[in-house]
């Protein structure tokens, strides 16, 4: 075997040590609060008093915040997503599309506190106005913010896909005399949806892992929220907002960990379709 192929090998294998070792931490810090608390009511109540006595944790509300966060992004970010993605692979010219790529892998890499920032001072006001709510800091506001955050991670996978698709699809649906438009929604845009479907999947994995801005947005409210214009707590806005004050080693300490340990099951699970999405396609 090419010593370049042994380090590509390698370096795929670190990555997949790294993810394992990151579970083993998470299970050995969660297993104390595992063994003596978690119970079905962990999962459907929706009490979360640390402090109390005795302390009970239960993070129904966490896990619907995060789930109605999440497909708000995703139902917001999609259409857009898959349009830009269309607009780049097929109709804009070469020049034009490398530009506004550009742009796009540009956001990618902006911090998620300037999101927060901006969320906080133009959509949560701008949300409280409209809808004429009390406060802007809810899941709406939130979720608003998070699909423009997936969108270049939707845009790139989907470009991939739509320029994967092979031109000889396009070529053909024109011989038989379709138009542009036709061959593009009736022909190329099926064709890549496996990739798509990749795109989308791995959006909600970032979605649901996004912490700050959700965290600045969302509102903080502990309870299972009633509607998407409620302020609500995620589980990724609870861990960061108490890990610091939690006592080590006590039981919110691993409450926490053990709340961490369901979101990376979460987002591995979600992953895991994807990978799999993906090389089913690939291997058509």
């Amino acid at each position: 075997m090419p010593y370049q192929q042994k380090l590509v090998t390698m370096a795929g294998y670190t990555v997949l040590l790294i993810t394992a070792l990151i579970f083993a931490f998470l299970v050995q810090q969660s297993w104390p609060f595992i063994v003596e608390h978690v119970s079905l009511e962990f999962f459907t109540g929706d009490r979360w008093l640390p402090v109390s006595l005795p302390p009970v944790f239960q993070i129904r509300g966490f896990l619907v915040s995060s789930a109605m966060i999440t497909a708000l992004a995703i139902v917001v970010g999609v259409p857009f997503g898959v349009l830009a993605a269309v607009s780049l692979a097929e109709l804009l010219p070469h020049g034009i599309s490398v530009v506004f790529r550009s742009i796009f892998e540009v956001t990618a890499g902006i911090p998620s506190v300037v999101f927060g920032f901006l969320g906080l001072k133009l959509v949560a006001p701008a949300v409280a106005d409209f809808f004429n709510l009390p406060t802007g800091l809810t899941g709406f506001s939130a979720g608003i913010v998070l699909s423009v955050m997936i969108l270049p991670t939707l845009i790139s996978l989907s470009e991939e896909a739509l320029r994967n698709v092979p031109r000889e699809y396009a070529e053909a649906s024109y011989a038989l005399g379709a138009s542009r438009w036709q061959t593009i929604w009736r022909v190329v845009v099926p064709t890549a949806r496996g990739g798509i479907a990749a795109a989308v999947l791995l959006g909600i994995g970032r979605a649901i892992g996004e912490t700050m801005t959700v965290l600045m947005i969302a509102g903080g409210r502990l309870a299972t929220p009633g509607s998407i214009f409620d302020p609500m707590r995620p589980i990724t806005a609870l861990i960061a907002s108490e890990v610091n004050n939690a006592a080590r080693f006590s039981v919110q300490y691993h409450a926490l960990f053990t709340a961490g340990l369901m979101l990376f099951l979460i987002t591995l699970a979600v992953n895991a379709v994807a990978a799999s999405v993906i090389v089913g396609k690939k291997g058509r």
